[in-house]
């Protein structure tokens, strides 16, 4: 099922930040980790931003898999980037979530961004009442443990790591490697922006918009995408260089605050290390659906037969045997 224009303009109710923020994010932070194994004083304080950072689940273990996973035998993994809209005096809701599945072994990386307004069945153990609304509400009603138990219902695959990042970050991190430069094809205003066309520097909330427009880009959201993945290898390329590195503290206090995850530190270092050629081959899996308003609210909905397709693609990434996915069809149209 394809969706139509006019479902994209009615399921936008609110302002929608880049999705793609969790991946610079969390790359630049890698990138920084391994930096920091060469010197002490730098090691130390990596060390003391990711404990800030460190946020264990409950679990010990997803129930969808047979034993945890060893970095040391090179075992495919899967890790849950969430970005958050939370204000004060608000639980917030997932702005966006990407499940990235990594296998050194295959040397490839699969990436499947699942839409905020996904219809779908909420997934919490402490709780007997079945709750079928947005997926994005999840973590509302049950923080990030009940996001990652409807993720794995969803897609029928144990997520073994979650990295949680504030959205209002995007632009902070931009201005703490130092801005980035690029070259504007499209001369537009957004949101009290103004950008012209051609080469300049753009600042974190410049750069923000710069990623966000569609509109008046002939391309429509092909062009969107476009100057996302320019923003993603501006970011990480300047996260790169003896310049950015030498500004560690201020991208480290700019993480530590916006970011939590399960993930320790020697987690980290071991997946530099040992999931670096994953990196090589990135590909990004569609989710297929519709939107249909149901009871006065706007859903983006899925089929079964969509996830199945999609959860036997990440299940063979993961190294695991096909199986069949929960049914959600009958909540679809209630």
């Amino acid at each position: 099922m394809n969706r139509t224009r006019s479902n994209l303009k009615q399921g936008k109710r609110k302002r929608r930040k880049v999705r793609w923020l969790r991946v610079s994010m969390f790359l630049l932070f890698i990138l920084l980790v391994a930096g920091g194994s060469y010197a002490y004083s730098v090691y130390h304080n990596v060390a003391l931003a990711v404990s800030k950072m460190t946020s264990p689940l409950t679990r010990e273990l997803s129930a969808k898999r047979e034993k945890q996973v060893e970095f040391n035998h090179s075992d495919p993994i899967s890790i849950l980037l969430v970005g958050v809209d939370e204000r004060k005096g608000d639980s917030g809701r997932t702005d966006s979530m990407i499940v990235a599945t990594i296998n050194p072994k295959t040397k490839s990386t699969k990436l499947v961004s699942i839409p905020r307004d996904t219809r779908t069945l909420l997934i919490n153990s402490n709780s007997t009442k079945k709750r079928v609304t947005k997926i994005n509400a999840a973590y509302a009603y049950g923080g990030i443990e009940e996001t990652i138990d409807t993720v794995e219902n969803f897609l029928d695959i144990p997520i073994d790591y979650y990295v949680k990042v504030n959205m209002e970050s995007f632009k902070d991190i931009v201005d703490a490697v130092g801005g980035i430069d690029v070259n504007n094809k499209y001369a537009f205003e957004l949101d009290g922006v103004s950008l012209k066309t051609g080469k300049q520097h753009l600042d974190g909330i410049q750069a923000l918009e710069y990623a966000r427009m569609r509109h008046q880009d002939p391309l429509g959201d092909f062009g969107r995408q476009q100057r996302q993945r320019e923003v993603i290898s501006k970011i990480i390329a300047k996260g790169k260089s003896f310049s950015t590195i030498t500004k560690y503290n201020d991208i480290l206090n700019t993480l530590e605050k916006n970011i939590k995850t399960n993930l320790t530190l020697d987690d980290m270092i071991g997946i530099q290390s040992t999931y670096k050629p994953a990196a090589e081959k990135m590909v990004s899996i569609q989710v297929d659906g519709e939107g249909k308003t149901i009871n006065g609210i706007w859903y983006y909905l899925v089929d079964d037969a969509t996830r199945q397709k999609i959860s036997d693609q990440l299940r063979e990434q993961l190294g695991l045997a096909k199986d069949t996915v929960s049914n959600l069809d009958q909540y679809s149209y209630e």
